[in-house]
């Protein structure tokens, strides 16, 4: 329990509307109505395309179809039939939703098909919306940018258990976009997508890798099978990173970040040339992936690039980078046996390799190799210590496809399929929003408001 004058972060603020989703549905639609202006939130051209002239008024209102599909996310109605039976029942539910009567199944899908395009314009002035808030909420977490790739499950025969095998034809027959991939473990039949969040785990970017993705950006390789799944998939997200960042960036031209994250599939030369010296990131941490290693052809250099002691083996400890304005940029690394006397180091081994009481010292310049040296020393401790914070963007598709109902949907259809994943980001992006809204002092002192059941 908080004291009564504790002061709460932004962040315990944006927990407990988390909770409040889960626990209290009654006060959600309370606070959503006070503080969550949807008019702030839907672009005007979303507006001029639903309610364009068709010879006939709109029968439910562009905020009305909103509202009900953030609430089936959040309330984990996998099923279009469970929200709409709910909101049969549910006075308070229809109410919040603004409608005069139920709609039924088909409207729900057509919307999603006909405006799949402005519900994502609606999720990119979430982000825009929300920057300045994780900037608030955690400056060094908002200023690391994480991508990764998932598969998002069809509805298709192919994935029938008892039809499901390794040597299936590659795309399913009700949708050829809907492909054969390898996924924790199993092969099954999924769209890909791409997502980008930043330390904090809240989504920055989503992509749905589909034919239309791949018309927009014809540079992208023709995809091929190799003999190794895995290896198909590190092909597909390492030739994707490129074009997913740029079109982040020409989305949200304005923003900046210091950091770049991850997995081992990212790790190959052109994409740290890519993202340090053209994209602008000043870390790029990947691991290495060994199959892309080759043995180094400097004795006296470990696999992550790190000088090794002439006479012991011994790695030397990096000390951070050096050089700047008239000077090139450089990596310091210093004697392992070495001690910290003062303002200054000592050398303490037996047989020193060097008539300098300070030891030896070995300076590498990263522009040589941008592999090796991303920004900063691989063996530097803050590189895994910032590399920790990757494991957000799993927590997020985690929580997309289990807590937002990503997962399960009975639809093979793309465009169905996209505007899920769009109104996935959406229903976090509204809680983010919602969080910071309420950030005042009354619920500050007394968040269990939210969370009384």
């Amino acid at each position: 329990m908080r004291s009564k004058g504790e002061q709460m972060s932004l962040f315990d603020i944006y927990q407990g509307v988390e909770e409040a989703l889960e626990n209290d549905q009654p006060e959600l639609f309370r606070l959503l109505d006070e503080h969550i202006d949807w008019y702030e939130i839907i672009p005007d051209a979303f507006f001029d395309a639903f309610y364009k002239r068709t010879g006939r008024e709109r029968e439910y209102d562009l905020e009305s179809f909103l509202r009900a599909l953030f609430l089936q996310d959040v309330f984990h109605y996998v099923e279009d039939t469970q929200l709409l039976n709910t909101l049969r029942f549910s006075w308070e539910m229809r109410r919040f939703c603004r409608f005069k009567k139920v709609p039924d199944a088909s409207k729900l899908t057509r919307f999603k098909q006909d405006f799949c395009e402005h519900i994502r314009q609606v999720f990119e002035r979430l982000v825009e919306l929300t920057e300045p808030i994780c900037r608030e909420m955690d400056e060094a977490l908002a200023d690391i940018l994480i991508k990764d790739t998932t598969g998002i499950v069809a509805y298709v025969a192919e994935n029938n258990p008892k039809r499901l095998k390794p040597t299936g034809p590659d795309v399913a027959a009700s949708n050829p976009q809907v492909k054969r991939q390898y996924i924790n473990g199993y092969f099954c039949y999924a769209h890909r997508a791409a997502i980008l969040t930043n330390g904090l785990g809240i989504v920055r970017h989503l992509e749905l890798l589909d034919d239309d993705f791949r018309a927009k950006h014809p540079e992208l390789p023709k995809e091929k099978r190799e003999k190794s799944p895995e290896i198909d998939k590190e092909v597909g997200d390492s030739t994707a990173l490129k074009p997913v960042l740029l079109d982040f960036r020409a989305a949200h031209p304005t923003f900046r970040y210091g950091t770049f994250a991850g997995d081992a599939a990212f790790d190959s030369y052109d994409n740290y040339t890519f993202l340090l010296k053209e994209y602008g990131f000043e870390k790029a941490l990947i691991p290495i992936n060994p199959r892309n290693s080759s043995p180094h052809d400097n004795e006296n250099f470990n696999e992550s690039g790190t000088p090794l002691c002439p006479r012991t083996g011994e790695p030397f400890k990096p000390r951070g980078i050096c050089g700047g304005k008239h000077r090139s940029v450089r990596l310091k690394f210093v004697c392992p046996g070495s001690k910290k006397s003062g303002n200054t180091r000592r050398c303490a081994c037996e047989s020193p390799c060097t008539s300098s009481k300070y030891g030896k010292c070995v300076y590498v310049y990263p522009d040589k190799n941008l592999r090796l040296y991303p920004g900063i020393s691989r063996d530097d401790p803050d590189f895994i210590a910032i590399y920790k914070h990757r494991t957000a963007v799993e927590r997020t598709i985690s929580s997309f496809k289990q807590s937002l109902c990503l997962q399960g949907r009975k639809t093979s259809n793309s465009l169905t399929t996209k505007a899920d994943l769009f109104l996935a980001g959406i229903s976090q992006l509204l809680c983010v929003l919602l969080a910071a809204k309420i950030h005042c002092p009354s619920f500050a002192r007394r968040p269990r408001l939210l969370l009384a059941a």
